[in-house]
């Protein structure tokens, strides 16, 4: 396998700010520019946004959900769009994305990411229907941003070993990207404990195979490399290149099961280090926590609360930094 300094990231991202992004962190790690890329004059933006996950939101509307996130603090927003969801494609005509899009700028949030993309399938039915709800998360995304269209994020599931399955992933998601770069959204996959693609180095393997496309980006989440044997430091350093989306949210070990805690609930995980070095590395985009179905499951769960909480414990981690977060304007 490649180290990090052999390997060739995209040379620009998705958004405007991301060429910036991508360059700064070439120079951090000591490699050329890619082959392609063109300087900018645009300055790098100043800080990041710590956003908050409606995955789990089941007692409220999407627009309220929206009001209060931004009267907790939080800069950004991601999109539950799952099947069943409010805040699914088919709950949503055209008024009521127009009325989350003015929500969303009144209240000063950005909507960084959907989430509703069926994993990868063996069977060419499923993976046709797959596609077609790419394109209906792709036009949602241009209707609730035209500027900066949220991100799609998307799991590849699977149990078998990586090496099994990567053929499947490599098939399947090159179709992803062929709709992606015909919809002008960009597609982040995120390797997860427990499925075929657990490891950053898995997910820049695909890239790669894919001839890295510039419409496909990682979502890092270290709560699935944690107590793994797997330092942050040194997963930051192969996923930064090729990071779109970070993602937030804390791991235990009970009963020998990785179970997944509320973002800082542990005190485990070093944010600030985890937000200083994504920063040095050029990445200027969204700090997004989850609550993860193991939380949000049980019975009494309180969605306000569990943000509430979560933002009381993620705040600090960028003054410790040094990372200013910015707001919409």
């Amino acid at each position: 396998m490649k180290t990090r300094s052999e390997a060739t990231p995209p040379n620009r991202f998705t958004r405007r700010h991301f060429l910036t992004s991508t360059l700064v962190a070439i120079v951090a790690s000591g490699t050329s520019r890619p082959s392609g890329a063109t300087p900018t004059s645009e300055p790098p933006p100043p800080g990041a946004t710590l956003g908050f996950d409606t995955y789990g939101m089941k007692t409220m509307s999407t627009e309220d959900g929206l009001r209060e996130l931004a009267k907790i603090g939080f800069d950004s927003v991601a999109l539950d769009c799952n099947v069943h969801c409010d805040a699914e494609p088919e709950n949503l005509p055209p008024a009521r994305r127009a009325d989350l899009r003015k929500i969303a700028t009144d209240c000063g949030l950005r909507l960084t990411a959907i989430m509703g993309l069926p994993s990868p399938s063996f069977d060419d039915q499923q993976h046709a229907a797959g596609l077609e709800r790419l394109k209906v998360l792709a036009q949602l995304a241009h209707d609730l941003d035209p500027a900066q269209p949220p991100l799609v994020n998307a799991g590849l599931a699977g149990r078998d070993p990586w090496e099994k399955m990567k053929p499947l992933f490599v098939r399947r998601v090159a179709d992803w990207v062929k709709v992606a770069e015909s919809s002008d959204i960009t597609i982040v996959v995120k390797p997860h404990r427990g499925t075929s693609m657990d490891r950053p180095e898995e997910a820049v393997e695909l890239f790669k195979q894919l001839g890295a496309p510039q419409r496909l980006r990682m979502c890092y989440d270290y709560s699935h490399f944690a107590l793994r044997d797997m330092p942050m430091v040194d997963t930051i350093q192969v996923a930064l290149p090729w990071t779109g989306l970070v993602e937030i949210k804390d791991v235990a070990m009970e009963n020998d099961r990785a179970v997944f805690k509320l973002p800082g609930e542990t005190k485990q995980i070093d944010y600030a280090a985890l937000i200083r070095q994504f920063h040095e590395g050029g990445y200027r985009g969204d700090y997004n926590c989850e609550v993860s179905a193991m939380i949000f499951t049980k019975p009494g769960f309180d969605y306000l609360a569990a943000a509430r909480t979560t933002y009381a414990n993620l705040a600090p981690a960028f003054p410790a930094a040094g990372v200013p977060r910015v707001k919409r304007t």
